[in-house]
């Protein structure tokens, strides 16, 4: 799947007071000379070679760990802990924005060949789930703050019916902000290869060019927003936890708070940053004497964003694999299903943090 290609105003066409825009981009450099550049088409190649089968990779995994993980939770759907429901809503947007890459894979190979209709459709999932998932994330983390931090009287009001309506409020709020991309994006030839048809955000000119850097900012807010309130609830969890007796199972806690952290930032601030850069290419704020950095800007995003996605396979095995009840309840459709226990998902007893909720019992509750 390539990265969201970069919105020139060469995109939009002769329109209006635009057109002596329309062989250059927002850098003041021609744009079909950087195209036509020996380095840019070496990293097209590579990319069109690499990127299927990484994104290939990463639908088999996501999909097989997002759909266990979803299997298992909706098998004891009414019993369902608080951090589970949560952890139901992020698997379901992490499997969603999956099931988009199949066709963002045909599209690096062959281009767009599925219609205007789907590429509405799979550019409003994409967004959706985008949006909603690092949401659901922060409430994962606050819900742990206040699970550990503030224990008293918290577990008792957070009750499961309040989190289904917190979670549906949040999917409908996120799907809000994703509308405008049914509006703005449409199909058309390619503008580097009129053989090839691309779905992009073409429709209604300059209108779409105002939605493109309007959702760049919905981007950096639906990362740095969510990240914010991790690293402070999970720093409140940590220091609570370093506060209360020491154990094995307290360590594995502080450890996993540790690592969703990380990990969330290791997947996704290299594209934001990245994203940062070409929002300011965009507005004038710096520029490029030359195409070289225009080529590597363009091939960053495209590797970034590859490795931000990645972090929607990586969920289950954060929030869910290290779970003890998890871990039972799978080993328990494994059998089932007449595959026998896995060793892989053997339940360890407490020597490991879970998902459930209890105030506690410190080792289930991240």
């Amino acid at each position: 799947m390539a990265g969201p290609k970069t919105f020139t105003f060469e995109d939009l066409g002769e329109y209006d007071n635009y057109t002596e825009y329309v062989y250059e981009d927002y850098s003041g450099l021609p744009t079909h000379s950087c195209d036509e550049d020996e380095q840019a088409l070496a990293l097209q190649t590579l990319g069109a070679a690499f990127q299927p089968v990484f994104y290939s990779l990463i639908f088999l995994l996501g999909l097989a760990g997002n759909g266990l993980m979803i299997t298992v939770l909706l098998r004891r759907w009414r019993l369902l802990r608080i951090t589970e429901i949560y952890l139901l809503h992020l698997a379901m947007a992490d499997l969603m924005l999956l099931l988009t890459f199949p066709f963002d894979v045909v599209d690096v190979v062959s281009g767009w060949v599925f219609g205007e209709f789907l590429c509405k459709l799979v550019g409003l999932m994409r967004n959706l789930n985008l949006l909603c998932g690092s949401f659901l994330l922060a409430c994962i983390g606050f819900d742990r703050y206040l699970a550990i931090v503030h224990a008293i009287p918290s577990m008792r009001n957070r009750r499961p019916r309040a989190v289904h309506v917190t979670c549906i409020t949040l999917w409908l709020v996120c799907l809000g902000l994703s509308v405008p991309n049914v509006v703005f994006l449409t199909v058309r030839e390619d503008n580097n290869n009129t053989s090839r048809l691309s779905c992009y955000y073409y429709h209604h000119k300059n209108h779409a060019y105002n939605w493109v850097l309007t959702a760049r900012v919905f981007d950096h807010i639906s990362f740095f927003l969510p990240l914010t309130v991790m690293c402070y609830c999970y720093t409140a969890v940590v220091f609570t936890l370093c506060k209360s007796q020491k154990s094995h199972a307290k360590q594995g806690a502080m450890r996993l708070a540790v690592v969703i952290t990380l990990v969330f930032c290791f997947c996704w601030l290299p594209y934001n940053i990245t994203l940062l850069i070409q929002t300011l290419v965009d507005f004038q704020v710096i520029g490029y004497k030359s195409c070289g950095p225009k080529v590597v800007l363009s091939a960053a995003r495209d590797v970034t964003q590859g490795l931000g996605l990645s972090h929607c396979c990586l969920n289950p095995f954060l929030y869910a694999f290290v779970g003890v009840q998890f871990r039972k309840e799978l080993n328990r459709l494994l059998r089932q299903l007449g595959c026998g226990a896995n060793p892989l998902f053997r339940s360890q007893g407490q020597s490991r943090p879970s998902t459930s909720d209890g105030a506690t019992t410190i080792s289930s509750t991240i």
